[in-house]
């Protein structure tokens, strides 16, 4: 994939689930770019439902595009900001010119959001964005998820 989304917190500066994960494996590059990004554009921090990206270090992408989900239950119109992070990260990733993008199941671990809310609202927001991106993959935790976001396809 050219891009990978990483449901990232509002620090960009690494955390648990996909976030960690991200930042382990891509190594310092990402952690430095994120510092930068937080020095120069965001001192306080990333807000829920955009998105930005930075390099993706040792990851096998080119960019890895950070967004901040909503916290299911306690962020005021999380359905719109879950939907919203989605179309950003396809909106930075027509900037960067990718042509490919893998999502995560973003909220969904401990962001709280229950999977059978999140995945229409991620297909939907992906299906209805204008975007140059040609291909989307939903790179999922567990079986339970997939069999989720793939009906939440078949329905779409």
């Amino acid at each position: 994939m050219d891009a990978i989304v990483n449901a990232a917190n509002g620090s960009l500066l690494g955390g648990g689930g996909v976030d960690g994960a991200i930042h382990r494996a891509g190594g310092s590059e990402i952690v430095d770019a994120c510092r930068e990004l937080r020095r120069t554009k965001l001192p306080d921090g990333l807000p829920t439902g955009r998105a930005v990206a930075t390099t993706a270090g040792d990851l096998p992408a080119r960019w890895v595009i950070h967004t901040v989900g909503p916290v299911y239950g306690l962020d005021d119109d999380a359905e719109r900001l879950l939907a919203s992070c989605h179309t950003e990260s396809l909106r930075v990733a027509d900037e960067l010119g990718a042509r490919s993008v893998a999502f995560p199941a973003i909220s969904t671990g401990a962001f709280g959001y229950p999977v059978e809310l999140a995945a229409p609202i991620a297909v939907r927001a992906v299906a209805g964005a204008n975007t140059d991106v040609e291909e989307v993959r939903f790179v999922l935790f567990d079986g339970r998820s997939l069999a989720v976001f793939e009906d939440a396809v078949a329905r779409e």
